[in-house]
């Protein structure tokens, strides 16, 4: 079975229902079928074979039905990117996964035109019209006609190819194959149902993991997907008031401020059963709150890229024992999904006994084939057969998972994954500056938030503004430093490591979590 089965069966069954919509598109799932299969066509005609990489950039919208599913039918490979990447980091990306086309949304043309003599792409289609040198989307789609492909694509191809990155070198492409997501999709399908016809919101944007396997999720069970191509709360309440929301996926900033509306009091939830979000633990007070005005169930995820999405989940119920007094259990991420085993080791991978911290392993079918061209790191990663997640955390005696610090010093600002070697490198261009560390510090709607501290030349006089404004030059804003501090020497151990621990201790010493996400 593939991914696109799902898509195939619920066209025939109900061919009529609305399967996505964005606010001002909608598509049934018989019209999303017919795209996505003249979409694959399309790329055949492109001269694209199974195996071969296209890039995908837009805000969320409808239309990425149509793109994944109709590359899943060709047997082509997704790589989406980050629309709040810098250009200079769209670059590599291109250039590290040879996508052949890129199809873009009309807010990144003219990023992707100021890098387009460096980076391989043989076809620049733009989703939304028809810019200057630009193919158009609907053109391709209409010049496919009723063409299939006749593509052998069986559960042991690549799906799709996501970029993360790591504390040293460069993003790395995680490859999952269709096999992996249908065993992530059952995975979740078994801890919440979804039943088809139900309506869904999907706010995260859909070149995130979470995200993209939660389409893939929500059309597996013949949902209705409402998605937005911005987060909009005012939207959100209304259609979550409206009746023709069951579930939802949120971040927990997204429902501190939904539920810290004038108007999210004034209304009721009848059709909402769940409120599913991850990327960081929720707040007690926050929780309350948002059960008190939506009564529903709320569930938290966690994952990653290398795993599709899921490793474990916090149930309704644990999130009703912790407001009953079991509040350690809102620190929790749960426990693994059906299939999944998870470890806890040391630095010689040595099994560590409940209670004691050590790096989170975990086992299971929703792991990544590999890092693309990546074998060193693939076999690091996933070595013995272990999904190394680069997490620090222990369980408990009940088998909770608790993430309580980060093995590779990666920084999650709302649902955003930061590495501070990326923007170290950066800010060390800057001659004034000798030495430099990168840290996250906690911030009450964020999670965490980026702080730079640097050791500058005696002579040098930078601010505070000279180093955040060059790194808007360099980086994307969410990775640009939100502050920094200037110290005459970095702590460091006998081999000379930053000692990140003493720079962080001033900043989370009250807190019982030392990540914000």
């Amino acid at each position: 079975m593939r991914v696109h089965d799902f898509l195939t069966y619920w066209s025939i069954n109900t061919p009529d229902r609305v399967c996505v919509e964005d606010g001002s598109t909608s598509f049934t799932y018989r019209e999303v079928e017919q795209r996505s299969t003249r979409f694959a066509a399309a790329l055949a005609g492109l001269g694209l074979r199974s195996g071969d990489r296209i890039a995908l950039l837009s805000k969320n919208a409808a239309e990425w039905a149509t793109l994944y599913y109709g590359a899943f039918k060709a047997g082509v490979v997704p790589v989406p990117l980050n629309f709040r990447l810098h250009p200079r980091e769209w670059s590599y990306q291109l250039q590290d996964s040879g996508a052949r086309a890129i199809f873009v949304g009309p807010e990144f043309v003219g990023g992707i035109d100021s890098i387009r003599d460096e980076v391989p792409i043989e076809r620049f289609v733009s989703i939304i019209g028809q810019p200057d040198r630009w193919l158009s989307l609907q053109t391709l789609l209409d010049g496919a006609g009723d063409r299939t492909v006749a593509a052998a694509v069986d559960e042991d191809d690549d799906l799709y190819q996501m970029y993360t990155s790591g504390t040293t070198g460069r993003p790395k492409g995680a490859v999952i194959t269709h096999k992996a997501a249908l065993a992530n999709l059952t995975q979740i399908r078994t801890f919440l149902p979804l039943y088809q016809g139900e309506g869904t919101l999907l706010v995260a944007p859909l070149f995130h993991a979470a995200a993209a396997v939660s389409l893939y999720w929500y059309i597996a069970c013949g949902a209705t997907v409402h998605v937005q191509p911005d987060f909009d709360p005012e939207k959100c309440l209304r259609l979550l008031a409206d009746g023709s929301i069951a579930s939802a996926t949120f971040v927990p900033a997204m429902v501190q401020i939904i539920v810290g509306l004038p108007s999210a009091e004034q209304h009721t939830y009848p059709q909402l059963r769940n409120i599913i979000y991850g990327a960081s633990p929720i707040g007690e007070k926050t929780l309350r709150k948002a059960l008190d005005v939506f009564d529903c169930d709320f569930i938290q995820g966690y994952g990653q890229t290398e795993c599709c999405s899921t490793l474990t989940f916090l149930g309704p119920d644990e999130h009703r024992r912790a407001l009953a007094g079991e509040d350690r259990l809102l620190l929790s991420c749960g426990r693994p999904v059906v299939g999944t085993d998870v470890r806890i080791t040391d630095s010689l991978g040595i099994d560590l006994p409940q209670g004691q911290v050590g790096e989170i392993l975990a086992r299971g079918p929703q792991v990544m084939r590999g890092y693309w061209n990546l074998p060193d790191a693939t076999e690091a990663t996933l070595a013995d057969g272990w999904l190394h997640t680069g997490d620090a955390g222990y369980q408990d005696e009940e088998g909770y998972l608790y993430i309580s610090d980060r093995v590779k010093d990666l920084i999650v600002s709302g649902a955003e994954n930061i590495y501070p070697r990326e923007i170290e490198e950066v800010i060390a261009k800057l001659p004034q500056v000798i030495d430099v560390a990168v840290i996250g510090v906690p911030h009450e709607k964020w999670g965490e938030t980026v702080k730079a501290i640097v050791v500058q030349s005696g002579e040098a006089q930078l601010v505070a503004d000279d180093v955040i404004d060059y790194c808007r030059t360099q980086l994307a804003s969410f990775k640009v430093p939100r502050s920094v501090d200037f110290i005459d020497a970095l702590p460091r151990n006998a081999t000379g490591k930053v000692l990140k621990t003493t720079l962080r201790e001033p900043f989370w010493q009250d807190h019982t979590r030392r990540v914000g996400g």
